[in-house]
C-alpha cells in the first residue's frame, strides 16, 4: 500500500478547509441528494462527498456505507485531492498503490474507485466526490463528465459556505471565518504547550484616501495590505480582515522576539513593496500585539481586544 503524499500546500489547506465550520456537522439534504443521484446514475454501491482532515477523511454525506469517517492515509481520497483531474481506479487488486489496501482486502471490498477533487475558489483542495463499488467497472468520457457535473454541485454548496466566512474584497478570512479558524489553532497550541502572539493592525490615514482620491483608491489600498499578509506570514499563521481597514494576524508556535520580528518584516515589506509597485498613496499602519494567555484570554473576542487596545496607544503615541 501507499499512502497519499501530502500536498504542498497542506496547512493552508487544512486552514480553508477547517474555516468552512462543515467538518463534523449533521447531514443536510442538499449534499445527501447529490451522492444519492451519484449512485443511482453509475449504478455503484457507495458514493460520498469526502473531506481530507489532518488524520482522516470525513463523509459530510454517503450513502452506502455505514460510517462517518475512514483514516487518511488508507484514503483513496487522499490521493485525489494532488490532482486536477479524476482520480479513477478500475480494479484495486491490480493496483500496486491499493491491492493490499485494507478498504481493499477487508469491508467494504473496493475494487472500483473514481472520485473527482472538490476545491474553494482560490484553488485550495477540501476532499472528493466518489462513487465506489466492490466490482470492477469503467468510465467513458460521458461518466467522467458526469461526475465533474455532480462534483461542479458540491462545490458550489461548499462555496457557499465559504462566502461566510472570507472577505469578498480582499479573498482572506473575514472576522467569523478568523474566530473559527483562531479558536482552533490556540486550542491546539495549548494541546502542543507553544506560545501564540495575535497582533491587530489598523491602516493610518485611511479615511483621507477615499474622501480624496475615492472608495476605488481604499479598496485598492485593503487588497494590496492583504497581499502583503498573504506574501509575508507563514502557511500556519492565521490572518484576516476583521472589517474597515483592521486587520489581524494570529502567530502560531512561536515567541515573542520572533513574532516582533515577523511584523518588522511585514513592515518592511510592505513599505518595499509599495515602493517597487510605485503604489499612488503612501501606505502605513499602527499595530499592537498580545500574547495569548489562557487565564486572561477566555475566548478569541477577548484576545482581539487586549490588542486593538494595544494598537490603539501605538497609533495615540504617532499623534502625540
Amino acid at each position: 500500500m501507499l499512502p497519499a503524499k501530502l500536498p504542498e500546500n497542506e496547512q493552508a489547506r487544512l486552514n480553508a478547509l477547517r474555516a468552512l465550520n462543515v467538518l463534523d456537522t449533521p447531514p443536510e439534504e442538499h449534499f445527501d441528494r447529490v451522492t444519492r443521484m451519484a449512485k443511482r446514475l453509475f449504478n455503484v454501491s457507495i458514493s460520498a462527498v469526502s473531506l481530507i482532515d489532518e488524520n482522516r477523511q470525513w463523509f459530510k454525506s454517503c450513502v452506502g456505507l455505514d460510517v462517518t469517517e475512514t483514516a487518511r492515509d488508507i484514503s483513496f481520497c487522499g490521493h485525489t485531492i494532488l490532482e486536477d483531474e479524476t482520480f479513477i481506479i478500475e480494479d484495486a487488486l491490480k493496483d500496486e498503490r491499493f491491492s493490499d489496501n485494507p478498504l481493499v482486502t477487508d469491508a467494504p471490498f473496493i475494487r472500483f474507485y473514481a472520485g473527482h477533487p472538490l476545491k474553494t475558489p482560490c484553488g485550495k483542495m477540501l476532499g472528493t466526490l466518489c462513487i465506489i463499488d466492490p466490482e470492477p467497472k469503467t468510465l467513458n468520457d460521458d461518466d467522467i463528465a458526469t461526475l465533474q457535473d455532480l462534483a461542479s454541485i458540491v462545490q458550489d454548496e461548499l462555496a457557499a459556505l465559504q462566502m461566510a466566512t472570507y472577505d469578498e474584497l480582499t479573498g482572506i478570512s473575514n472576522r467569523r471565518g478568523f474566530v473559527k479558524l483562531a479558536s482552533h489553532a490556540l486550542n491546539m497550541g495549548l494541546r502542543q504547550n507553544s506560545e501564540s502572539f495575535l497582533a491587530y493592525f489598523d491602516l493610518d490615514n485611511f479615511k483621507p484616501v477615499n474622501d480624496n482620491f475615492g472608495h476605488k483608491a481604499g479598496d485598492s489600498m485593503l487588497k494590496y495590505f492583504a497581499e502583503q499578509m498573504t506574501n509575508t506570514f507563514r502557511e500556519s499563521d492565521i490572518y484576516a480582515r476583521l472589517g474597515g481597514d483592521e486587520f489581524t494576524v494570529l502567530l502560531t508556535n512561536t515567541n515573542e522576539n520572533l513574532a516582533i520580528d515577523a511584523l518588522a518584516r511585514f513592515s518592511e515589506n510592505v513599505k518595499q513593496h509599495a515602493k517597487e509597485d510605485q503604489f499612488p498613496h503612501p501606505i502605513s499602519f499602527s499595530h499592537g500585539l498580545v500574547k495569548y494567555d489562557k487565564a486572561l484570554h477566555q475566548d478569541i473576542e477577548k484576545l482581539i481586544n487586549d490588542a486593538d487596545k494595544a494598537m490603539f496607544a501605538d497609533k495615540k503615541d504617532k499623534d502625540a
